[in-house]
């Protein structure tokens, strides 16, 4: 019998619950930058230092934030199914 694998598929709405900004809400990521500026290997050739702001930010704003009931069930289900041999990438 084939091992039946288990992938979960979420966005960034799922941080949102949390405090952790989206991408194109109301006053969004997306609304303070140009997406092709800080997203894209054009944005990153032409500026990088913008590009890793960016991103560092996002990593800082994530260590002021707690898991919210959607993380702490994927974390549940992940520690469940991997004496199941669930793969991580």
């Amino acid at each position: 019998m084939a091992k039946k694998r288990i992938v979960a598929l979420t966005g960034a709405g799922i941080s949102a619950e949390s405090g952790i900004a989206t991408f194109r809400d109301a006053n969004g990521l997306w609304e303070g930058h140009d997406v092709m500026e800080v997203a894209s290997p054009q944005g990153w050739r032409k500026n990088p230092e913008l590009v890793l702001d960016f991103y560092n930010q996002r990593r800082k704003n994530a260590h002021n934030v707690q898991p919210n009931a959607g993380h702490k069930m994927l974390a549940e289900l992940e520690q469940d199914l991997r004496s199941r041999s669930l793969p991580k990438t």
